[in-house]
């Protein structure tokens, strides 16, 4: 009985040193390079700001307009929840059929902001955008989620029903009631991450949080910028106080009532986009497929191919990043090291970090280090590394250890971390094609993975390429993501993660 753990337990630590040995790699090849003359200057400036934030006045926004701005953004949010939990729940139902799970996972597998470029050419800079630019993708998302809880609901209340009644009867009575606690907790999980989605999508100019955030720390107002970051961290953090069951319907009725999701563009503008503007621009200019094969061969050594590598190595240079960073902190919250005031001090660092979108993140850390894959790799691991740490340091609170047990650096080493190995292992391969979703677009900043491949061809107008750049990201995640299920499901790590969806604090 002792030879299968052990089997298991040598193939994770197989498979987490070729993943060390990948990321060490993509180290190697990644663009580290710090451009800015001097970095220091502006990181005072920007901690200056940090530390004495403006909300209004001269400085600041008017109350008005940050009103609007706050309004909006949590309009877009509330909306694509509920619009994409509704989608997903109805996709779910069908979760057997492969041809639904395929389209499930090809609809998340592009990110919001993707989604939002590609609307506003139809539907414009309207609340239309806003709210499907989130609920697509969390379509897919709550498919999966609500999918995978149905399939293992336990079938004992189902097989209790007479056989004639077991369709309708059996999804309300027999199954619903068994995931509604944690499709509850899952659904205003979904709402947070929503939140920051719907404050990204001002970077492409809608006019949310973020929207105001970009424009003042693009013109170095730092402290106006850190108000408006303070009031997303606000925003979220006091959720659990403001979100209550009864009141989401009064809530989706303002967000209805304040930004109905009505687009700019009508019908004969979808058709010409569909029709004329997708298409590979030999086709749509009759010049045959060979000229077509000779635009796809520009296009993937041009475009394609240099965007790939370059997302690749990126993302998995902060995959490696995201491991060292979660083993260090995940301490910080555990309750088998420190005392009460450092774990305190190291759960509100890890709130802060988990709290403030990668993208933005990034954004800070092009505008203190320049242009080049660092600020993407540290921007990534400083969000993903917290959100592991933080459930790690949770998995953490189940162990027991001996009262005469190792301290410190001996504990950590040999009592407590061999243990947490393959749930931390788990934890990582969960959020690999995340990782990778993000990197992708982080382009929009200026980094030169496929995102900035994709973004230059919207301010061309170029929507053939855009489609091809976006399918490239669609293979791309979803390749990562199968070769993360099946590395998982081999090393038989699918019981050591928690199961996704399960609670707020699911990868």
């Amino acid at each position: 009985m002792s030879a299968r753990p052990a089997t298991t337990a040598a193939g994770w630590r197989r498979a987490s040193g070729w993943l060390l040995l990948a990321g060490l790699l993509a180290f190697a090849c990644a663009d580290l390079a710090v451009t800015r003359t001097a970095p220091g200057a502006e990181l005072l400036r920007v901690a200056r700001g940090f530390l004495a934030p403006v909300w209004l006045g001269d400085d600041g926004l008017a109350a008005a307009e940050l009103g609007r701005a706050l309004a909006n953004t949590l309009a877009f949010a509330f909306q694509g929840v509920v619009f994409g939990a509704a989608g997903g729940f109805l996709l779910a139902l069908f979760w057997h059929r492969r041809a639904v799970r395929a389209a499930a996972a090809s609809v998340r597998a592009v990110h919001e902001l993707f989604w939002g470029l590609l609307l506003m050419q139809v539907a414009g800079l309207s609340p239309l955008t806003g709210v499907l630019a989130i609920a697509l993708p969390y379509a897919g998302i709550f498919a999966k989620v609500f999918g995978e809880m149905l399939e293992e609901a336990d079938p004992a209340p189902a097989a209790s029903l007479p056989r004639q009644r077991r369709r309708l009867n059996t999804l309300f009575y027999a199954r619903l009631p068994l995931i509604a606690a944690d499709a509850r907790a899952y659904t205003a999980y979904r709402l947070e991450c929503a939140l920051r989605a719907s404050a990204i999508l001002g970077f492409i100019g809608l006019p949310t949080l973020g929207f105001h955030l970009e424009t003042a720390f693009r013109e170095g107002l730092y402290a106006q910028g850190a108000g408006l970051l303070y009031v997303l961290f606000a925003l979220i953090l006091s959720q659990r106080l403001w979100l209550r069951a009864r009141l989401v319907p009064v809530y989706l009725l303002a967000a209805l009532l304040w930004a109905p999701p009505l687009g700019q563009g009508d019908w004969a503008t979808l058709a010409r986009f569909v029709t004329q503007d997708l298409v590979p621009a030999p086709l749509a200019r009759d010049q045959g497929w060979a000229a077509l094969g000779d635009w796809a061969w520009m296009l993937w050594r041009e475009q394609v191919g240099p965007g790939l590598w370059h997302t690749l190595v990126l993302g998995m240079a902060a995959l490696l990043l995201t491991a060292v960073l979660a083993l260090l902190l995940f301490p910080l919250r555990s309750p088998l090291f420190g005392n009460r005031a450092t774990r305190l001090l190291g759960h509100g660092l890890l709130v802060v970090l988990r709290t403030t979108p990668e993208f933005f993140l990034a954004f800070f850390l092009l505008i203190i280090l320049g242009p080049s894959m660092l600020p993407g790799i540290l921007a990534l691991a400083l969000h993903t590394g917290a959100i592991i740490a933080h459930l790690t340091g949770r998995f953490s609170e189940g162990l027991r250890l001996r009262a005469d047990s190792a301290r410190g650096v001996n504990r950590y080493a040999y009592e407590v971390l061999p243990r947490l190995s393959p749930s931390f292992l788990a934890l990582l391969l969960y959020r690999w094609e995340i990782i990778m979703r993000e990197t992708a677009v982080l382009g929009i900043l200026g980094i030169h993975t496929l995102g900035f491949y994709i973004d230059s061809s919207v301010a061309e107008f170029r929507f053939d390429r855009t489609l091809v750049l976006i399918l490239a990201t669609v293979c791309l995640n979803l390749a990562v993501d199968a070769f993360s299920r099946w590395l998982r499901a081999r090393l038989r790590l699918a019981s050591e993660g928690r199961r996704p969806g399960s609670n707020k604090d699911s990868p």
